[in-house]
């Protein structure tokens, strides 16, 4: 068994992930900013955690993540405001990195989005470009840390049932795929080590999930 903690723990991969590790034995912590979605965290297995990472410090959040194995950044602004964007899915997630590497927790899963990366051809005049700028700093600072990292890229993302089924790998075009397929490959590359240091972009497809992040 593992504990595992969870940025973002009320988003809806979150809370799939949340219990996909509680159903195999995993201890998960899952942070939360607002206490209304306490419940729905302990109904997915996992135990809350207040915290606001959008104002918390880098010593704070290591101190909310000392005694864990992994932790797993699923947080988001959620767009609309382009200050907030940039201060959560960059300056938070960004801090959350250093917090991991001052509390000793050397494996960190982040993740973005397909297609990510500075040449992410978003025009600055598109209402995405502050979450794909923020996504592309945020990645490229983590690459740059001596973390085990792993950066997921899902394609759109769905409220489909899991398929268990991904096509992955560099060249993945554009595409869906579900959420809880999402947390299903996030599981997935919790226990294969040999995922560290990659980044595993990935819609749905034909290939089941364990075949596809080992092949990657």
């Amino acid at each position: 068994m593992s504990r595992i903690a969870i940025i973002g723990g009320h988003g809806k991969v979150a809370l799939h992930l949340s219990r996909i590790l509680t159903g195999q034995g995993h201890e998960v912590s899952s942070m939360i900013r607002n206490p209304d979605h306490a419940a729905d965290v302990r109904d997915a297995g996992a135990t809350p955690v207040l915290a606001d990472v959008e104002t918390a410090t880098a010593g704070e959040l290591a101190d909310q993540l000392r005694g864990h194995e992994a932790v797993v950044w699923s947080a988001g602004a959620g767009g609309g405001n382009p200050e907030r964007t940039y201060a959560v899915d960059r300056d938070a997630a960004i801090r959350s990195m250093d917090a991991a590497a001052a509390a000793g927790v050397q494996r960190y899963i982040m993740v973005s989005y397909l297609g990510a990366g500075k040449d992410h051809g978003v025009p600055e005049d598109n209402s995405f470009f502050p979450y794909a700028e923020a996504k592309a700093a945020a990645d490229e600072y983590l690459k740059s840390t001596s973390l085990d990292w792993t950066i997921l890229g899902p394609g759109a993302l769905t409220l489909e049932p899991a398929t268990g089924k991904i096509q992955a790998g560099p060249g993945t075009p554009g595409g869906q795929v579900s959420r809880e397929d999402v947390a299903m490959v996030a599981a997935e590359v919790l226990a294969v080590p040999s995922t560290t240091g990659k980044v595993i972009e990935f819609i749905n497809g034909s290939t089941p999930i364990s075949q596809a992040v080992r092949d990657v």
